[in-house]
């Protein structure tokens, strides 16, 4: 079967909970999300963080209207959290792992798995093979500005 995946790791100049409370921020994810031009809306009823949020969002991609399902799988505070999606034919397994490396040092691990489940996702993934490497480059700057961010937060 074809599949794609991306990692990288950052270590951020924050204490894991602060760390942990910004990427489990989920209110100010989705005004982001919002700001980025994606509608999003929660399709569960739960008053806190916990496993089984779960939202169904659209964004453009390529000139068109697509539309996603995400839950939260795992998490666990202050050291994980899990997301699975489902776009048309394509699912996607995101983890991030955090580990305290000292009292202000946190490391943040990023995995995340696309798996096709048709064909046009399987050919999908196959054109993205082909620009598979620069993909991995802004992958790795992506998570290395968002740990930027988020020591910028702690320090305020």
């Amino acid at each position: 079967m074809v599949r794609m995946k991306f990692s990288t790791r950052e270590d951020v100049e924050a204490p894991i909970d602060q760390v942990f409370a910004q990427i489990s921020d989920f209110d100010a994810l989705e005004r982001k999300g919002r700001r980025w031009g994606a509608t999003l809306q929660r399709t569960d009823t739960m008053p806190a963080p916990a496993k089984g949020m779960a939202w169904e969002i659209d964004f453009d991609y390529r000139g068109k209207r697509r539309s996603m399902a995400s839950e939260l799988l795992v998490y666990e505070p202050p050291s994980a959290l899990t997301f699975f999606s489902r776009t048309g034919g394509l699912e996607c397994r995101s983890e991030i792992e955090l580990m305290a490396l000292a009292p202000r040092r946190t490391r943040v691990a990023v995995q995340i798995d696309l798996s096709p489940k048709g064909m046009s996702a399987r050919l999908f993934l196959q054109t993205l093979r082909l620009v598979k490497s620069n993909l991995n480059v802004r992958f790795k700057k992506g998570i290395a500005r968002y740990a930027r961010q988020i020591e910028q937060t702690a320090r305020q």
